[in-house]
């Protein structure tokens, strides 16, 4: 409560919630891709998948701030809760724009610092201006190909659209450059059938 009255902490503790209960909005926002089992995936379990490689890679990120990363991961497609997702191959240049704007109303009623620490998160990524930012750019785009080299998608998927994708971003870490062949290789084996 720092400080806070009892009465002004459980308003601003109201409003916290209330932004929980909008972000959840996430858990049924569907990507173009699928799961093992053939389920949509949801851009939440996307997100989380996304905080697991940092986890499961922290010992490749010397010199970058994990939770940095983290905190990262989580915010960057919380905009989607509002809008929803817009598959890869039907993005524009004005995307980051409305989910940057959805980003801002779904934390509506929060402390304006922490709105602004927030939006301050959600511009670096989007701008990939730290180091840390340029990973988990990278990482974005690998976690989703690797969903792709996983998910019983439909026939007619366009698995060379993988090749193409992020390319741009895989020179922000040795790492990215590492895996990025090996995600390329399950991509062309599920090209082959």
């Amino acid at each position: 409560m720092s400080g806070m009255s009892e009465y002004l902490w459980n308003i601003e503790a109201e409003a916290r919630l209330a932004v929980l209960e909008r972000a959840e909005a996430l858990k049924d926002v569907f990507r173009s891709g699928f799961t093992a089992k053939g389920r949509p995936e949801s851009t939440a379990a996307h997100t989380w998948r996304l905080c697991l490689w940092v986890l499961v890679f922290e010992d490749q990120c010397d010199g970058l701030d994990i939770a940095r990363l983290l905190k990262l991961s989580v915010l960057h497609d919380l905009g989607e809760a509002v809008s929803g997702d817009i598959p890869a191959t039907e993005q524009t240049s004005d995307k980051g724009a409305g989910e940057r704007a959805d980003f801002v109303s779904l934390l509506e009623g929060l402390p304006r610092e922490q709105i602004d620490g927030l939006l301050e998160l959600w511009d670096e990524y989007e701008n990939a201006a730290s180091p840390e930012a340029r990973l988990i750019k990278g990482l974005d785009k690998l976690e989703t190909i690797l969903q792709h080299t996983q998910g019983r998608n439909p026939a007619d998927f366009d698995y060379g659209f993988n090749l193409k994708y992020g390319q741009r971003y895989m020179d922000g870490h040795p790492l990215l450059q590492t895996l990025r062949p090996l995600l390329d290789e399950k991509t062309r084996a599920r090209m082959k059938g």
